[in-house]
């Protein structure tokens, strides 16, 4: 519910304050004296388009202020991250002459958009000559959900619409890449079998390059091998030989000097590696057998080992590790005919799901869209519509599930023929105000039916008097029952059923023009009725008519 609103220089509204209440609150006043300029303001605050040219003139900014009931946005503001204090949220719209506008929660700036999402919580503004709400299309189909009580439904049914829709575009991405995931698989295992061909060892490279330096240079070693033996071991002159020769004087001079007998202890150890560096050169020269063409065989292995090396590693070893690591790759993808089946089972499951979920939704709303008729045809003859017809009809009229999306297998619209012998015809296509407007009440009396909201109407009494007023006045006084209803009339049988009247008028103060909003008292309501029966002359007739509207109204 909006409990209270501040207008700050729009238009003619230079500082405007209504306080509001529960149940039905009337507007009247003579025409230019700024009644509509009020709801405009409220569609301002509710995120409606803005232009400079509602700045009042010589003023350079303009701002509405709305103050809301915390439990009907509650759960948005959760959403939004604003804080609430207390039961009242307060909302701000301010546009400014030259630069841009701002919009506020709580005092938090938000886009004007968020103000435009937070609208349908708050209130449902409709106007004769600005169409919106009742008039899209797009609004039928969950309106009947609503009176049929199937939002919980029609939820159910568009989660299962992404399920399915998810689990295709898998399917499709899987189809469009299947072929390269094939490519892959493909070359993974063409790099693994090439590597296992070349039966790969662990540091063979490094092996292969020692062994190379060994083989090409066989002569040299040999050669080499055999001077320092010689040198060693098998000369006459032999270090070995004169090594013993040299520990004998060793020994002598021991015995005379002490100092010397490291030396000798020593001599063991020196000997002993002596002889083993002897057998070594030794061995090494007898092994020295190279096979004919053995360096050509690794030479070959070599370049075999260099081809893996500028594929897959800089070493041997590294060539290992990416093969490993292509095995484990290849252990991880599943075939891809698994895959698919896979892929195209889930799909499968989430169009049944969402095809059972989605044809119950259809009985249930059609059987809801009967009962919404039957209520509307009773609401129209009330409001002496008797002649006109209205209709929910369903595009497809059968499945199709090329008009299946998150709103089911269908789409309703509300048809309307205004008289006999008049073709049915989309309500968005309706040109008379005073049916529009009868319609739009007839609709919203017999479809809505949660408590609380604000319900706006702008000159709903348009083409329409005498008995048809006070059924349309009666007809809102009941709705207010339920919700806030805030209604702009120039008829007395409507004004009369209001439970708290505002008049507008217009006031000039210092050679400029405002718009002036007074609640009236009770013997004030029965003068500004009495004004809308008889005009500027009220006479006591009027005054006695519109003191029996006032009482009638309050049996």
């Amino acid at each position: 519910m909006i409990k209270f609103l501040r207008i700050s220089n729009i238009a003619l509204a230079s500082g405007v304050e209504l306080e509001l209440g529960p149940g039905l609150t009337v507007l009247t006043g003579e025409t230019g004296a700024g009644k509509s300029i009020l709801l405009d303001a409220l569609g301002l605050v509710l995120g409606g388009r803005a232009g400079a040219d509602l700045i009042r003139t010589g003023e350079t900014k303009a701002a509405v202020e709305a103050i809301v009931d915390l439990p009907a946005i509650g759960g948005w503001l959760q959403e939004h991250a604003i804080d609430a204090d207390g039961e009242e949220v307060i909302l701000r719209r301010e546009i400014q002459s030259g630069a841009k506008g701002r919009a506020t929660v709580n005092g938090v700036l938000v886009p004007v958009a968020l103000l435009r999402e937070l609208a349908p919580r708050v209130a449902a503004v409709h106007g004769q000559h600005e169409p919106q709400g009742l008039l899209d299309p797009d609004s039928h189909t969950p309106l009947v959900d609503q009176h049929g009580e199937l939002e919980e439904l029609a939820v159910e049914v568009a989660a299962a619409w992404q399920r399915w829709q998810r689990a295709e575009s898998e399917l499709a991405g899987f189809e469009r890449d299947r072929r390269e995931l094939e490519r892959h698989r493909e070359a993974l295992e063409q790099q693994v079998a090439e590597i296992e061909r070349a039966h790969l060892q662990p540091g063979e490279d490094t092996a292969l390059l020692r062994e190379k330096a060994v083989v090409a240079n066989a002569d040299r070693l040999a050669a080499l091998c055999a001077e320092a033996y010689a040198s060693l071991y098998d000369e006459d002159a032999a270090i070995l030989s004169r090594l013993r020769q040299v520990y004998r004087k060793v020994d002598d001079l021991a015995a005379l000097e002490p100092r010397f007998t490291a030396a000798l202890e020593a001599r063991a150890a020196v000997n002993s590696a002596l002889e083993d560096l002897a057998y070594t050169l030794r061995d090494f020269s007898d092994d020295l057998q190279v096979a004919p063409g053995r360096l050509d065989e690794i030479e070959s292995r070599l370049a075999a080992i260099d081809r893996l090396r500028r594929k897959y590693g800089a070493t041997a070893d590294e060539v290992l590790t990416f093969a490993e690591d292509a095995r484990r790759q290849l252990a991880t993808l599943e075939a891809p005919e698994a895959r698919r089946e896979q892929l195209s089972t889930a799909a499968t499951e989430a169009r049944a799901r969402y095809l059972d979920t989605g044809r119950t939704l259809s009985g249930r709303r059609r059987s809801a869209a009967r009962d919404l008729e039957r209520r509307m045809q009773k609401g129209l003859r009330e409001l002496a519509l008797e002649g006109t017809r209205f209709e929910v009809r369903f595009t497809p009229a059968v499945e199709d599930l090329s008009a299946a999306g998150e709103h089911g297998l269908e789409r309703g619209e509300f048809f309307i023929a205004p008289n006999l012998g008049e073709d049915l015809r989309p309500l968005a296509r309706i040109a008379s105000g005073g049916e529009l407007s009868r319609l739009l009440l007839a609709l919203k009396s017999a479809a809505i039916r949660e408590q609380g909201h604000t319900l706006v109407f702008d000159e709903i009494d348009a083409g329409i008097g005498g008995r048809v007023a006070e059924v349309v006045g009666r007809r809102l006084r009941a709705m207010a029952e339920r919700h806030q209803v805030l209604c702009v009339t120039h008829l007395a049988p409507i004004a009369a059923q209001a439970n708290t009247h505002w008049r507008v008028s217009k006031e000039i103060r210092s050679g400029r023009t405002f718009t002036r909003v007074h609640r009236l008292e009770p013997g004030e309501r029965v003068d500004e009725l009495a004004r809308m029966l008889a005009g500027e002359r009220v006479t006591d007739a009027a005054r006695k008519h519109a003191r029996e509207l006032v009482e009638a109204a309050g049996e």
